[in-house]
């Protein structure tokens, strides 16, 4: 996979937008759900103004098989695009500071691979 490819695809995310309170990590690991509601989310430590697609595409990064139902969930026009952009945009950055910290960002579901999937 050439590195200019998900570059390319990368720029996308940044776009103009109307800011919007996000909550700036929002993973599974953070909501809470009981059936099929949400009855929490957690960590609000990155939380401030900023893209709402940033919010969705974290929710989503490693997990597309999720994204229509998130989508579906959300009631308003989302670009997959800019979706794709963010995964990509968030897994290059992120890679540096996995192998900074210890972890591999080529294992199996990490960063590398949705860089990958990217590149389809």
């Amino acid at each position: 996979m050439p590195r200019w490819h998900s570059h390319r695809i990368a720029e996308t995310a940044l776009r103009p937008w109307a800011p919007v309170f996000t909550h700036g990590d929002l993973q599974l690991a953070h909501v809470f759900v009981d059936a099929d509601e949400v009855t929490g989310i957690i960590d609000w430590s990155e939380a401030a103004s900023g893209d709402a697609m940033y919010d969705l595409a974290t929710l989503t990064l490693g997990h597309t098989e999720h994204l229509g139902d998130v989508i579906a969930g959300y009631g308003t026009d989302v670009d997959l695009d800019v979706i794709r952009a963010w995964w990509s945009l968030r897994s290059l950055r992120e890679v540096r500071w996995l192998v900074e910290h210890g972890f591999d960002p080529s294992a199996p579901g990490c960063e590398i691979d949705v860089l990958k999937t990217q590149a389809m």
